[in-house]
């Protein structure tokens, strides 16, 4: 998954992959240290057990996505990217109405943002799907 805090990705996932593929986030380990490494032991353990998997994270840039790539690829896996495109204002509108942890800092939105970076097949995707919300 690729996108923007807000823009629907968790969502998207629980409607069209949550039945089929075992969902994977940084966000199922708040408190944890070193989440990183954490999520990259899951999905390698997961991938090693024949398992579909689909990470839902912001993944805003090649080098978050790289290791994710890698690691299906050593799998055999294929590799998809979801990019959920929705416009930065809808996001800021729905991460206003989380509460609680759920509510990213404006701030944060904004530094992904600035680092979000279409993925493209050159990064090793077999396929890139881009979901819009309809106008």
């Amino acid at each position: 998954m690729v996108g923007l805090q807000g823009c629907g990705k968790s969502t998207w996932v629980r409607e069209h992959l949550a039945a089929t593929h075992a969902v994977v986030s940084k966000d199922h380990w708040p408190h944890a240290r070193h989440r990183e490494a954490r999520q990259r032991r899951v999905v390698a353990q997961l991938l090693a057990e024949g398992r579909s998997v689909v990470v839902d994270n912001t993944n805003p840039a090649p080098e978050d996505r790289t290791p994710l790539v890698a690691a299906a690829r050593a799998a055999g896996a294929a590799v998809r990217a979801v990019w959920i495109d929705t416009p930065l204002e809808t996001c800021l509108e729905r991460n206003e109405a989380r509460t609680g942890r759920a509510r990213v800092p404006v701030v944060g939105v904004l530094a992904t943002r600035g680092r979000l970076v279409p993925p493209n097949t050159e990064e090793g995707f077999d396929r890139i799907d881009v979901v819009r919300e309809p106008p």
